[in-house]
């Protein structure tokens, strides 16, 4: 694989690494195909239990290759067909992320810019270090950011993000955490340590569990109340057929740990 994405796995923890800080760690093509690849083979890999995603250099993702986009207009069509290619791409990279049968960590150690900031809302949790920066901006450049906002208004309240696409503006850290982008804020010095212990907290609770618990999470979203209980009440009964459940709820009355080996 190329080295604009590493691989660092920690135990039962993939650790992708966006490796390409003159960039920005900009969302290019093969970026988006790096990563498409790695998702899929840390879904097939049942040793793994949670994935984090961090970035080299001082920006997490500072969104898409603006220099591809626009080598993109020498085309006949003045790059509509790559466009739609792209984003097309990249929407399916983001939908794995929300599909992996298994938590995703953003660790988000400075700007997560336009795409960079929907691939963040996008993980099921963030930790960010407390000098990062949020924002959808793209409008700054006359591109208002409508495939970022997409993650993001499902992570913040949809005039929150409207504002922070409209106005191009920044969301501290702090301010991330307060509206609900953000899970936990740590110094840049443990940002690490801090994304690992949430990483290894989850890593160590059943993989079937939070498998089934993560998608019927999404699954309820946005449902009525009625088809919401359907759905979540389905993935309980499933959940609870889980031989696993079954040893964990019996360890749990025998007041014992689990054996979840």
């Amino acid at each position: 694989m190329d080295d604009i994405l590493l691989r660092a796995d920690e135990g039962a923890v993939a650790v992708l690494v966006l490796n390409q800080p003159a960039k920005l760690n900009a969302l290019s093509t093969p970026m988006l195909h790096a990563l498409s690849a790695q998702l899929d083979a840390v879904a097939a890999d049942p040793a793994l239990r949670v994935l984090v995603i961090r970035a080299e250099g001082k920006a997490f993702c500072a969104g898409h290759d603006l220099k591809e986009i626009q080598s993109a207009r020498e085309a006949s069509d003045g790059g509509a067909q790559a466009f739609a290619t792209l984003f097309a791409l990249c929407a399916t990279v983001m939908q794995k992320i929300a599909a992996l049968p298994k938590p995703v960590i953003a660790e988000v150690q400075g700007i997560a810019t336009a795409a960079g900031c929907q691939l963040a809302a996008t993980c099921d949790m963030v930790v960010a270090a407390d000098h990062a920066r949020f924002g959808v901006n793209g409008v700054n450049i006359g591109l208002f950011c409508s495939t970022p906002i997409v993650a993001l208004s499902r992570k913040i309240p949809q005039s929150a993000a409207f504002e922070l696409a409209a106005t191009g503006e920044f969301l501290s850290a702090a301010r991330a955490q307060t509206l609900g982008l953000v899970n936990r804020v740590a110094s840049p010095e443990a940002l690490h340590a801090e994304t690992m212990a949430l990483a290894q907290k989850l890593a160590q609770k059943l993989p079937a569990a939070l498998s089934i618990g993560k998608a019927a999470f999404a699954a309820q979203s946005g449902q009525t109340l009625p088809q919401a209980y359907a759905a979540a009440g389905a993935a309980m009964v499933e959940n609870l057929l889980d031989a696993g459940t079954n040893e964990g709820i019996t360890a749990f009355l025998e007041k014992r740990p689990p054996n979840w080996q």
